[in-house]
C-alpha cells in the first residue's frame, strides 16, 4: 500500500504542475491577445496627448512634417534641469528646420520641480510654455499653470511667448523684481522666478545645440 502511495505522490504533484503549466499559457496567451487588441487604441491615445500639449506650445500651421516620428532621444541634461533621458521633437517646414518642442525642469519651484514642455522656433522665439507637472501651493503659486490661472483671457504662462532669446538680453527674462520683465503675482515670486529661469535656460540650450539636434537621424 505504501509503495502505491509512493508511486501516486510524484504522479499527482507532476499533474497539478502540468495544469498550473497550461494555466499559465493560457493566461499569458490572453494577455498578449488582449495587448495587442487594445494596442492601437493605447498608441492612438498617447499620441493624442502628446499632441494637446504640442499644439499648445507650437501653432499646427507652423510645421508640415510628421512631428511625433521626427524625434530625438536626449540623455540627462543639466542645462534643461533634467536628471534622467528626454524626448524633443522638430519641426520642420517644407524641409527646413522650423522649431524644437522639448522638455525643461525647474529643479527650484517653491513646493518642488516644475515640468515645462516649450515651444522654440529655429530662429529663437519661443512660442508657448505649458507646465505639465508641479506641486505648487493652490490659490498661489499653482497659477503658472493656465488650467488653474484665474485670468483666463491672458494667463501668466503666455507671457513668454514671443520672447527671443538671441535678441532678449538675458536679465529680461527674470521677474520684474529681479529687474526683468516678467510678471508675478503677490505673494508668490519663487514659483515665477524658478519658471522663468528654467525658460530661459532651454531657449539658450535649443539655439546652442540648434544645428546639431536638427542634423541628427530621427530615433
Amino acid at each position: 500500500m505504501s509503495e502505491a502511495r509512493t508511486y501516486t505522490a510524484p504522479a499527482m504533484a507532476l499533474r497539478t504542475a502540468l495544469i498550473l503549466f497550461i494555466f499559465v499559457v493560457l493566461f499569458t496567451a490572453l494577455l498578449a491577445g488582449a495587448y495587442q487588441w487594445t494596442k492601437p487604441a493605447i498608441e492612438a491615445s498617447a499620441a493624442a496627448e502628446k499632441m494637446k500639449f504640442i499644439n499648445e506650445v507650437l501653432p499646427a500651421g507652423s510645421y508640415d512634417n510628421d512631428l511625433l516620428n521626427d524625434t530625438l532621444e536626449l540623455p540627462p541634461t543639466p542645462e534643461l534641469g533634467l536628471t534622467t533621458s528626454s524626448k524633443v521633437y522638430r519641426a520642420r517646414l517644407a524641409g527646413q528646420p522650423a522649431a524644437l518642442v522639448l522638455e525643461a525642469v525647474a529643479p527650484d519651484g517653491y513646493a518642488g520641480e516644475i515640468r515645462l514642455v516649450l515651444g522654440i522656433t529655429a530662429a529663437g522665439d519661443v512660442t508657448g510654455v505649458r507646465v505639465v507637472q508641479h506641486k505648487e501651493t493652490p490659490g498661489l503659486g499653482d497659477y503658472i499653470d493656465p488650467k488653474k490661472d484665474k485670468n483666463k483671457a491672458e494667463p501668466w504662462i503666455d507671457q513668454f511667448a514671443g520672447l527671443n532669446y538671441p535678441q532678449v538680453a538675458e536679465r529680461e527674462w527674470k521677474v520684474k523684481k529681479d529687474g526683468g520683465r516678467i510678471t508675478y503675482r503677490t505673494g508668490a515670486t519663487v514659483t515665477p522666478r524658478a519658471v522663468s529661469d528654467a525658460v530661459f535656460r532651454a531657449a539658450r540650450y535649443a539655439m546652442t545645440h540648434r544645428n546639431e539636434l536638427f542634423a541628427q537621424e530621427a530615433q
